[in-house]
């Protein structure tokens, strides 16, 4: 009997000894590959729907962008910006797209005097931003993540 006891003693606490070994090695394991993950980059941009998702990355980048310089573009054109004084200037304008495919204006960086050389520029961008046709949003690791992007825009009196 005291065998049978001691026996059942020396399983019990070499079993539980191995359950906190091998957790111990999971967290380890799941560190290392959370370190090992680069998260400036993402493995598949946003795509429209005309872009082809199966291309190489940089293309799917060049589609992205394209088509959606294209769309801000052709939504500028239509509101005939009205610019006050003589302005030649470059502005950029961040933009947040969320794991829903919504994209949101974040700021504009440009000269101090954008609101009063361009008035209501913040809001022409986000009309344009509201236009857009659906959007697939980036992918890390199969998972819908936010990406944030600058676009230039020139303004010239042309």
């Amino acid at each position: 009997m005291r065998y049978l006891i001691t026996l059942l003693l020396l399983c019990f606490l070499t079993g539980c000894n191995w359950t906190a070994s091998r957790e111990k090695k999971t967290r380890e394991l799941v560190n290392e590959e959370i370190l090992s993950i680069n998260w400036e980059d993402v493995d598949k941009y946003p795509l429209f729907e005309a872009c082809d998702e199966t291309v190489a990355k940089t293309q799917q980048r060049a589609c992205f962008t394209e088509t959606f310089l294209d769309h801000l573009s052709n939504t500028l054109q239509e509101t005939e910006l009205v610019l006050e004084g003589e302005v030649n200037d470059t502005v950029y304008v961040d933009f947040l797209m969320e794991a829903s495919g919504s994209v949101s204006l974040v700021a504009v960086h440009g000269p101090d005097n954008i609101n009063e050389l361009v008035p209501e520029f913040k809001g022409h961008i986000q009309q344009g931003l509201d236009s857009l046709p659906s959007i697939k949003p980036a992918l890390k690791r199969g998972i819908p993540v936010k990406a944030k992007f600058r676009i230039p825009i020139v303004l010239s009196p042309q």
